[in-house]
């Protein structure tokens, strides 16, 4: 740690040189200074310089990155801002306080820029016709708070910076980047992805409760994670981000918790997902673009749904702030010499041309009450706008921002948290979180080692049709562990020639409505099931186009009264009791008490005896299933998916 410059915070007020401020630990304060340079893609962020050394970089990623992966999004040309470190400081946050300046800044023509009956209508929209539709199992709309500003911007990034080391804690970074025409000021709660010596690190955080006045205690936590909703919402994030581990780690990723992530005026649940990978963080980056927490899954029609719903682009909200710093440590032939730590830019305020930008979301799930999702948008930007005083601290949010109260859900009171021991210490509250593993997959909670003699099917091999459902990183990552070599290959550039000489063809899940043609996907995933049945050809069909095997054998597609998002059974798959994952708005569905169909050739099926829903299918050289084998919520998932391609891949007799 360096001496403190006394002069410092007044020469970085003089706005004569771009820097970063950044709060990483309770003790320590870096102050990071450089030139910028705006690039294009992920992978021209320059790590080196022109003779090769590496040097460290701060990049902030912005939303429109998606497009790098096909994603679609509003388009608002925000740039891929690198800060090219030259400069480092590390001082102690007591001399950070003591410099820097604290004069409120004033907030002129405040409000939201979308009102709260709008925002809960489109909540029942995403609701109905999305979620309903079988686009996905939850979306995050945001809206944003918005306000005017005159005051000199580095100042006022200096002291919002100031507010936030004193006033939150909990953060995983607290940090104030200011770069030519625009400033970001934040305490973000959530790590979104890390790479350190080879270790990938994601942390998903997910279901928000807003402490009442007084402080959060043990009984009113206590309520709020014995809720349905936030429970499910917390395991279907982890589902989706263990896809995005599944595909940048070799050993998928293993997942531990859930903690509580405590702050000031919030309280979220978590898990910590690790793995090993030796991609260059670019790409891990990359393929981690973005989280679930503030997106939705499947991740690519989230943001489908997203440039749907939300009439304005995202800037910065919901992309990361990526700290590049070259190893100290010796680097191997093939590793990365940069380690990788990126926080999701949420809980950040953004301020450009004299206007303040507060943007916030809620997560939308099968469950959501519109005005509560309301709600949860007003606690999360007073939690933003008190923490930085640009609001008073101690006065319900409500108070200041103005909140439709058709329900208790939407009444917030976002008083700062009294000072007391950690709630997650209480062994009634840790006892009540380490009781949501139960219903989790052992799989990915314990270490994944080889299987003897390397799995059930070593030495064949599978290729696993993506459908715009990364599910599919997660279900091969299974599949190698039963010792396939597998190949995931997108719906769009699979060729007949690979469908008809694969040993074994995997038919991933997707979003959408199987009885719906008119896509190209939905077109193409007809055909990939239909000409893998026509040739006798080992298949196994998961959610999706189990669907569309279902229907080409004459059974009925309907869809449910209550979407299957996130939901968990125990179901009968051939005789045995099965405890699987649903991730489904459509079904297919036979008469009660029906075990078999098919006319010159006889299909075993597993339906419900009172619904007639069809959990699974096996015929010569074809099994499916209804559910999602590789999710956390399939605790049987192992196993049934280890029968169903057994049952695939037995030869057909005549």
């Amino acid at each position: 740690m360096t001496g403190f410059p006394h002069d410092l915070f007044a020469e970085l007020a003089q706005g004569a040189l771009p820097f970063a401020l950044i709060a990483r630990d309770a003790e320590t304060v870096e102050l990071l200074t450089g030139d910028v340079v705006d690039v294009d893609l992920l992978a021209d962020i320059p790590l080196t310089d022109a003779a090769g050394t590496p040097h460290e970089v701060l990049a902030l990623v912005p939303f429109r990155q998606v497009r790098e992966r096909g994603f679609s999004c509003h388009d608002d040309g925000a740039p891929l801002r690198c800060l090219i470190v030259t400069g480092r400081t590390v001082f102690s946050r007591a001399e950070a306080l003591a410099e820097l300046p604290s004069a409120p800044v004033a907030l002129q023509d405040a409000g939201f820029d979308i009102d709260d009956e709008e925002y809960a209508d489109i909540v029942r929209r995403v609701i109905a016709d999305e979620i309903g539709r079988g686009e996905g199992a939850n979306f995050v709309i945001r809206r944003d708070f918005t306000a005017a500003v005159d005051a000199d911007p580095v100042t006022t990034a200096l002291t919002w910076f100031r507010a936030l080391l004193e006033h939150e804690r909990g953060a995983y970074w607290t940090f104030a980047v200011v770069t030519p025409d625009h400033v970001a000021v934040g305490a973000s709660p959530e790590a979104h992805v890390s790479a350190r010596d080879g270790v990938v690190t994601m942390n998903p955080i997910s279901g928000t409760f807003r402490h009442p006045e007084g402080g959060a205690t043990v009984e009113t936590l206590t309520e709020f994670l014995r809720s349905t909703k936030e429970t499910e919402e917390l395991f279907m994030v982890v589902d989706e981000e263990l896809k995005m581990m599944s595909a940048v780690c070799s050993d998928g990723g293993r997942i531990t918790g859930p903690h509580l992530k405590e702050m000031s005026r919030l309280t979220h649940t978590e898990y910590v997902l690790r793995g090993r990978s030796r991609l260059d963080p670019r790409e891990i980056l990359r393929e981690t673009m973005f989280a679930p927490t503030v997106t939705g899954s499947p991740m690519q029609n989230a943001c489908t749904v997203i440039t749907r719903h939300e009439t304005s682009p995202r800037g910065y909200y919901s992309g990361v702030a990526a700290l590049f710093t070259p190893r100290t440590d010796l680097v191997l032939e093939g590793e990365s010499t940069h380690d990788l730590d990126a926080p999701i830019l949420i809980r950040t305020a953004y301020l450009s041309d004299g206007r303040l930008r507060v943007p916030v979301g809620a997560t939308l799930v099968r469950h959501s009450d519109p005005y509560g999702e309301v709600g949860e948008t007003h606690g999360k930007a007073a939690g933003v706008l008190g923490a930085i005083g640009a609001i008073p601290r101690d006065v319900p949010a409500q108070a200041v921002l103005p909140v439709v109260a058709a329900s208790e859900d939407a009444i917030d009171e976002d008083a700062p948290a009294a000072d007391a021991r950690p709630l997650g210490s209480d062994p009634e509250i840790a006892a009540l979180l380490a009781s949501r593993n139960a219903r989790l997959a052992a799989f990915w909670l314990n270490p994944q080692a080889t299987p003897e003699g390397g799995g059930p099917f070593a030495g064949r091999s599978a290729i696993v049709v993506d459908a715009e459902d990364r599910f599919t990183t997660m279900l091969a990552h299974q599949l190698r562990h039963l010792g396939l070599d597998v190949e995931i290959v997108p719906w769009d550039r699979v060729s007949d020639e690979q469908i008809d000489a694969a040993e074994l063809v995997v038919s991933g899940p997707g979003p959408g409505d199987p009885r719906d043609p008119s896509t190209p996907r939905m077109r193409r995933m007809r055909e990939v099931v239909a000409r893998r049945r026509a040739l006798a050809r080992p298949l196994v069909a998961v959610c999706l186009s189990h669907q569309i095997l279902a229907d080409g054998l004459g059974i009925d597609l309907v869809p449910l009264d209550q979407p299957h998002q996130g939901l968990q059974k125990t179901v009968d798959v051939f005789g045995e009791a099965a405890s699987i994952g649903f991730y489904n708005t459509f079904t297919a569905r036979v008469p009660a008490g029906t075990t078999r169909v098919g006319a010159d050739v006889e299909i075993e099926v597993a339906a419900d005896l009172v619904s007639g829903d069809v959990f699974a299918l096996r015929g010569p050289g074809f099994a499916s299933i209804q559910g999602h084998l590789e999710s956390i919520l399939s605790r049987d998932g192992m196993l049934t998916l280890e029968r169903l391609v057994a049952a695939a891949l037995s030869p057909v007799t005549a």
